[in-house]
């Protein structure tokens, strides 16, 4: 293809998304768009109620119908709940907790010397790599990535000279569409084979799934995923962005000082003894941070609590810095560094607020379970062979994932139709969870549904105040194209080399 050949896609490409930047962005804020569509799913309840509709529940048999919530029951359950929703709502507490953390170690220097070294002594080319990289890792340490690594890598780029945004951009893309790829298992490996394992029973009894069924495939995935996210960054993100004029200053590149680099020896040293004594705690078959019956680490304390320990290792690292390096005089620096990393988050608490109003009402009217299921059975009688029904199945996935953000919930609705369905045509519970995962990533990056998805607008916010849902979908849509075409790609390779997904995990059934 020649050079104009290459410019002229490029050009075309870059006024596409910034017509759907300006059509996202003449939405309403995102507060209010979702106070909005939570009046609009009361009024879907009753009309849907009216209407009569109802499905039957894939695993239960149970009838499904809408729950009108223009109701007198309706109205109680609104006026009863609408505090727990928000302060109920997952991401809310992992935010505010880690935050915390995040604000002694900023609020001591640590985060901004650590950054110059970083910056200083990593090689400009490879630093998007790393960045999309550390994002798919993150996953290991379940939702950790979003609120610690997605705004750290916008002050690394920042600091880099770069646009903060492609740096936000790059890992938001690794920590959330490559949410299945890893090096490790993560905590949603068990939690979807559990699943797994009782749809596959509708046919086998006896049939068991695995927690690291699909570890193969993610494994190798996740070099494919960095790769293509690197390329994404450099290729449509960075051109489009062009020079950032905000008005967030750079952290200074200026060299480290002695007291600087005595502070983050001592730093490093408080996090050296944290991780010893994790390992203490995790290493010996009875560790005292493993799950109590079972043994396992995947289902430890240590695992569901790993927000407070970010907390702590933030908090003693950025103490220790301070107190080594002269920038923390007495604990009320230490508060005041907690303080100000709540300011930040202002915003945020207002559209958590009405989005946890909307996720609420969706899920007590069944609209969404009821979308999943009359999905999923017009699929099943669409008489596609298996390639294209494994491709058709990922494309559905990832249009369910725009109104159901939560992938086990999604899951326990499909598993029971599909598994069961695969099974039958040859094809093993394993493969069919591994396509799940791939359509459940690839369009987290742009669906609002996605419960770090207005952590993300608040992020964006910093760098491009008048930033709104259309940016970040304008800016996140060439990830999830690419992601998609290159996973579905290497799952189609991997069926036609006959390679099994994951440790005793082959494509097909005997």
């Amino acid at each position: 293809m020649t050079t104009q050949a290459q410019d002229s896609r490029a050009g075309w490409v870059s006024r596409s998304l910034a017509i759907i930047e300006r059509l996202g962005n003449a939405l309403p804020h995102p507060a209010t768009l979702f106070a909005l569509l939570a009046v609009v799913v009361l009024f879907l309840s009753w009309g849907f109620s009216w209407l009569d509709v109802s499905v039957p529940h894939p695993a239960t048999g149970e009838t499904i119908r809408p729950v009108n919530l223009i109701s007198a029951a309706g109205l109680h359950r609104i006026l009863t709940q609408t505090i727990h929703n928000f302060t109920g709502f997952a991401p809310l507490g992992t935010v505010l907790v880690a935050m915390l953390g995040i604000g002694v170690a900023e609020g001591s220097g640590l985060i901004g010397a650590a950054l110059r070294l970083l910056v200083l002594s990593a090689p400009r080319r490879t630093l998007t790599f790393v960045i999309v990289m550390a994002g798919v890792l993150s996953n290991t340490a379940s939702e950790v990535g979003y609120v610690l690594l997605v705004p750290l890598a916008a002050t690394i780029f920042l600091a880099a000279g770069r646009h903060p945004v492609a740096g936000l951009a790059a890992a938001f893309a690794g920590v959330s569409g490559g949410y299945s790829a890893n090096l490790l298992l993560g905590t949603i490996d068990p939690l979807l084979a559990g699943l797994s394992t009782e749809a596959a029973r509708i046919i086998d009894p006896a049939y068991t799934v695995s927690p690291a069924c699909n570890y193969y495939f993610m494994f190798v995935s996740t070099f494919f995923i960095a790769i293509a996210g690197t390329w994404v960054t450099e290729r449509f993100v960075v051109p489009r962005l062009g020079k950032y004029d905000g008005d967030q200053a750079p952290e200074s590149l200026r060299p480290l000082q002695r007291r600087e680099k005595q502070g983050l020896l001592a730093a490093g040293l408080v996090t050296l003894v944290l991780a010893a004594v994790i390992l203490a705690g995790l290493v010996p078959e009875q560790g005292f941070l493993r799950e109590p019956e079972t043994g396992s680490i995947l289902r430890s304390p240590l695992m569901e609590g790993i927000v407070v320990v970010i907390f702590v290792l933030g908090a003693l690292a950025g103490i220790a810095y301070g107190a080594v390096a002269g920038t923390l005089r007495s604990d009320a620096d230490v508060v005041h560094g907690m303080g100000k990393a709540m300011q930040t988050l202002g915003t945020y608490l207002v559209l958590v607020f009405f989005a946890a109003q909307f996720v609420a009402y969706f899920r007590w009217t069944n609209l969404g379970l009821i979308l999943a299921i009359r999905g999923a059975e017009l699929l099943r009688a669409s008489g596609l062979g298996p390639i294209p029904l494994l491709t058709a199945f990922i494309l559905l996935t990832a249009a369910i994932n725009l109104v159901m953000g939560s992938a086990s919930a999604k899951w326990a609705i499909m598993a029971p139709i599909f598994i069961p369905m695969f099974m039958l045509l040859g094809y093993s519970p394993e493969l069919i969870q591994a396509a799940y995962r791939i359509g459940d990533s690839t369009t987290n990056i742009i669906s609002p549904m996605m419960s770090y998805f207005a952590l993300i607008v608040a992020f964006l916010e910093r760098y491009i105040p008048r930033a709104g849902i259309g940016t970040v979908v304008a800016t996140m849509l060439p990830y999830t194209v690419v992601f998609m075409a290159v996973w579905i790609v290497l799952l189609v390779i991997w069926l036609l080399l006959g390679l099994p997904v994951g440790p005793g995990a082959e494509l097909f059934l005997q």
